[in-house]
């Protein structure tokens, strides 16, 4: 099984604690799913905004570089005002098998998104678009989404509860403490439903140091 297979088969909520345990920031502050019971995981396409210049440059044709399976990241430096994101950006990555959109920023044509199950990651919905009022500054360069740096091939996993990212030179061990994570939870919820105490089986298997940095 590949290693975004198995990021795959872990929630946010799991990676976040590993990311906590690990003393390495991921959790994408402010960012929703468009809607509950998306899923998304794949390696950044980083995109970077700035004001519109004069004159104004474009908002991008960056999507016929985007590789299947890739997650479109937009840093849109967090405006409710316009839009980098629409209807047509929706059904042509969904088309070629992008993974998902995040953006730091609001999107727009929601509909299309819900119609064909596209996960789309934003701060909200607003119609107004981003032609001439923003331009791309980077394509493939860092990015700052949700308070958290994200680097072009990072791992974005996004679930109903939001987006985590993870960083490259540190997914493997991301990975290990999750998987480790998951597996006790598990073994938790299996003692109690079998008849032991929440704290009975939380003392069994360390529920209070899952997420605690070692020392």
């Amino acid at each position: 099984m590949s290693l975004l297979d198995r990021f795959s088969a872990l929630g946010t909520a799991t990676v976040s604690d590993a990311l906590d345990k690990l003393k390495r920031p991921g959790s994408l502050l402010g960012l929703a799913p468009l809607a509950d019971g998306q899923r998304m995981v794949g390696r950044a396409f980083t995109v970077r905004y700035i004001s519109a210049q004069v004159p104004a440059g474009t908002v991008g044709d960056f999507i016929d570089q985007v590789e299947p399976g890739q997650v479109i990241v937009l840093d849109n430096d967090g405006r409710l005002d316009c839009t980098v994101w629409g209807d047509i950006l929706t059904a042509v990555a969904h088309q070629r098998g992008i993974s998902g959109t995040v953006i730091e920023g609001v999107c727009r044509d929601t509909h299309r998104a819900l119609s064909i199950g596209y996960p789309i990651y934003s701060r909200g919905r607003f119609m107004r678009t981003g032609k001439d009022r923003v331009e791309v500054a980077e394509e493939r360069g860092p990015v700052t989404i949700g308070g958290v740096t994200v680097r072009h091939g990072d791992i974005l996993l996004g679930d109903s509860d939001g987006v985590v990212a993870i960083p490259r030179d540190c997914e493997d061990d991301v990975l290990e403490v999750a998987e480790m994570i998951q597996a006790r939870e598990e073994a938790i919820l299996a003692a109690a439903l079998g008849g032991a105490t929440i704290a009975e089986a939380r003392a069994k298997y360390g529920y209070h140091d899952l997420q605690r940095a070692d020392a």
